[in-house]
């Protein structure tokens, strides 16, 4: 992708759905004190990247705006802007629901990584087609908006991947049985980075 745009793309810190097993999607649960912890982490490890954002976007969700606030708040930022696009994927009627009840309730529309299951279809969840289209127009959005800019996008696991997928044009069905992005990982989408090299800050402990 030939643009002057670079986008930093991080997942919120751990949140209540994460630490007991749940499918979070747009509940809006907050912050543990592990993804408190995580989201200081997270600006630590920005300031010792010595990276300095010309804009912060946040989905509208508590768990991302909290992320948000601590990174501003720990590294002398003004604001942060919510931006609706980057919510998390809505997984219908799986929302709040275990994850290792996946395989008995959405079977056979799942496909399994790292085992984990993935929701292929689910009644009233967003299809990831659906989630692709939105998230190449967060991209073409930043690309128009915010040429020559650093852009931080503090967003979500299922959406954060298909920014990804997006970005470098992959599929997203290898990129769901391949890829990680873990709470508060730092991936960084320019033209020198490549989908291999593209994660400058990786966690052990991560939630899927």
């Amino acid at each position: 992708m030939n643009t002057n745009t670079t986008i930093y793309l991080t997942r919120h810190g751990q949140d209540e759905d994460n630490a007991n097993g749940l499918l979070n999607g747009h509940r809006d649960l907050p912050l543990t004190q592990v993804g408190i912890q995580q989201a200081r982490d997270l600006a630590k490890n920005i300031k010792s990247l010595n990276l300095k954002f010309d804009e912060i976007f946040s989905s509208p969700l508590l768990r991302t705006k909290q992320t948000a606030e601590i990174v501003i708040n720990e590294l002398d930022y003004a604001n942060y802007q919510v931006w609706d696009l980057l919510i998390e994927r809505d997984f219908g009627v799986m929302s709040g629901k275990p994850i290792t009840s996946i395989e008995e309730k959405c079977s056979p529309h799942i496909l399994k990584s790292q085992g984990f299951y993935y929701i292929l279809e689910a009644e009233k969840a967003e299809l990831w087609p659906d989630v692709i289209k939105r998230a190449q127009q967060i991209i073409d959005t930043i690309n128009n908006k915010y040429s020559d800019k650093l852009v931080l996008l503090v967003t979500h696991g299922d959406i954060g991947k298909m920014i990804y997928t997006s970005y470098f044009k992959l599929d997203y069905l290898q990129v769901l049985q391949n890829f990680v992005f873990g709470n508060s990982e730092i991936i960084k989408l320019a033209d020198d980075t490549t989908p291999n090299n593209c994660k400058i800050y990786s966690i052990e402990q991560f939630n899927l």
